[in-house]
């Protein structure tokens, strides 16, 4: 297997071990950290086993490499493909900082309620309220106010995820995601790592982003959201 096939399992089972729920073949990031949950192989008995470690009326976000087949307990809220991309460069265009006339700035648990209002706003993805703590987390501020934000979630062995890249409504065009991707993306290739992400498949505006970056399609998933009922 490839180390990023089933990456959120690899995460929970590696080098993020230690923030996993666990019981049987399922794994799952607590709620405040992050909605993201795994299963070694989407059988009943993990959806059963994944049950036993969310709340009641949850939400779970889970990658997977085929449609999603009803389970008990379990409702569907959303399914929709993916791109699983991976950066396939020399890091050479990152080998120093990005150069900008905006100030970068590193986030952290005093920005996060504003994190939070920012990705509820563009939806990059699951953002919860210590998200942040998965990685490092970087923004740019106008007037007092966080308008752009990047930063990193899931770490396999030799690769980690750059994820929660949006910028506010009001202030796209001015290249901020390609600034704060490019540094995410300086960090994580200096620390020896391959960089990787998700994206929508009908998302087409940052795909061409992350294409000119260097990041190529690996594989299309099924991003599946569902809701446990009790």
């Amino acid at each position: 297997m490839h180390p990023l096939d089933n990456s959120a399992w690899k995460a929970l089972t590696t080098r993020q071990a230690d923030l996993a729920r666990s019981r049987g073949d399922a794994r799952a990031f607590p709620a405040e950290i992050c909605l993201l949950s795994a299963l070694r192989e989407p059988t009943p008995q993990a959806y059963e086993a994944l049950a036993g470690i969310v709340e009641a009326e949850q939400k779970v976000h889970l990658a997977l490499e085929k449609p999603y087949e009803t389970q008990p307990g379990w409702k569907l809220v959303i399914s929709v493909p993916a791109l699983q991309m991976v950066y396939e460069g020399d890091g050479a265009a990152f080998a120093e900082p990005p150069h900008s006339d905006e100030l970068i700035l590193e986030l952290g648990g005093n920005d996060a309620s504003e994190m939070m209002e920012l990705t509820h706003l563009t939806k990059p993805g699951p953002f919860s309220q210590r998200t942040h703590e998965l990685g490092n987390f970087i923004g740019i501020r106008r007037e007092g106010r966080l308008i752009a934000m990047a930063g990193e979630r899931l770490k396999v062995p030799g690769f980690t995820e750059v994820s929660a890249v949006c910028t506010h409504p009001d202030h796209v065009g001015h290249g901020y995601a390609r600034i704060l991707m490019s540094e995410i993306v300086r960090r994580i290739f200096a620390r020896g790592e391959t960089p990787f992400l998700h994206v929508r498949a009908d998302n087409s505006r940052p795909i061409g982003l992350y294409q000119r970056l260097g990041f190529r399609k690996r594989m299309v998933l099924q991003h599946t959201v569902l809701q446990l009922q009790r």
